[in-house]
């Protein structure tokens, strides 16, 4: 029996982009819980050091959604979260995680938004099943510029694009959905605003010398996760921590890798103008949309758009991520007091 291979070469992603519910103005509901309104299921779906994430079913309906469950211990936690629900609020796009209903009680919050069941992109590409080739990654860089492109103009940063927060919205089409809005900041072009937080591998070097992040902080680590799904290779990961985030602030990084040999000369353009250090020559999420290599999808593929790619490298990048992703959520759990034995 022969397996069936997924080459992905629409020119659009496939199913159309229906809304997963009505647009809603969600207000945080205190006078009651999500096992009031919600039945929730056992299985876990995620977990991390904000807490999990699990199906459930709204009872008066019977939608299958997903709930976020989000423990805090002090006011600060509770304005993070309470500034992550305001933020997707005003984020209606389909590209954009959409958020259906959100509860509070004295120690946490639960946030119900749409459910999405086809897993991270880096994922899927990965199966035995799918062919990675530049057009298909064409095809899903072009839906990340336009969700971001989105949010910047809602003057809204993300601060923590990578990988495992951009995942298909199901097994069998090629839509993605930007996730995880936790650590999203409003941005006002007329004040600083500083950061101490985000994923190292896919930091900003501004971000890493406390200098003021702007929309291109953004577009900075969407050229790190392209540089990835090109080359399974991480452009700045060090052996260390400190060794990476030294890597990002010297910004030095090339494409001599064997893996980049088959890679178009647009591709690699499209990258050196969002890995550039100097966040006010960085393209912006317009300019991304607008740039050649986004636009093949257009136009007729080359055999060098249409080749596919190994994913070898990138396999052992998921695997090493998955692993790290694992350990610290062990150690949130131990944070919170939970026996692991």
């Amino acid at each position: 029996m022969t397996s069936h291979r997924v080459i992905v070469d629409e020119t659009e992603p496939t199913g159309g982009d229906e809304p997963p519910f009505e647009p809603r103005y969600v207000t945080v509901k205190k006078s009651k819980w999500v096992t009031d309104e919600y039945d929730i299921h056992n299985n876990l779906l995620g977990r991390g050091k904000f807490g999990e994430v699990k199906p459930c079913c709204e009872k008066r309906s019977g939608r299958q959604l997903a709930a976020k469950f989000i423990e805090f211990s002090g006011p600060q936690e509770r304005k993070d979260v309470t500034n992550e629900v305001e933020v997707m609020r005003s984020l209606q796009h389909p590209r954009l995680l959409q958020i259906y209903d959100a509860f509070e009680n004295k120690s946490a919050f639960c946030i119900v938004t749409e459910l999405i069941t086809g897993g991270e992109l880096f994922e899927r590409v990965i199966n035995d099943d799918f062919v990675l080739t530049e057009k298909a990654s064409v095809m899903f860089m072009r839906q990340i510029c336009d969700g971001v492109s989105f949010m910047h103009s809602r003057h809204i940063l993300h601060l923590d694009m990578k990988p495992e927060n951009i995942l298909c919205l199901s097994r069998q089409g090629n839509r993605i959905k930007i996730i995880d809005f936790g650590l999203a900041r409003k941005y006002n072009p007329k004040s600083e605003l500083k950061i101490l937080f985000g994923t190292p591998e896919f930091m900003a070097p501004e971000v890493v010398n406390f200098d003021p992040v702007y929309p291109a902080t953004d577009m900075w680590s969407i050229g790190v996760i392209c540089y990835i799904l090109l080359s399974g290779l991480s452009p700045f990961q060090g052996t260390t921590e400190p060794e990476t985030l030294c890597n990002i602030t010297t910004a030095k990084w090339d494409f001599s890798a064997e893996e980049f040999e088959c890679i178009s000369s647009d591709a690699k353009d499209f990258i050196s103008n969002l890995l550039v250090k100097d966040p006010s020559k960085r393209m912006s999420c317009r300019e991304c949309l607008d740039h050649k290599w986004l636009r093949k999808q257009i136009q007729r593929a080359t055999k060098t758009v249409q080749r596919t790619l190994s994913t070898k490298r990138l396999r052992k990048f998921v695997y090493r991520r998955k692993w790290q992703r694992a350990v610290n959520a062990m150690l949130a759990l131990k944070r919170m007091g939970v026996d692991l034995v």
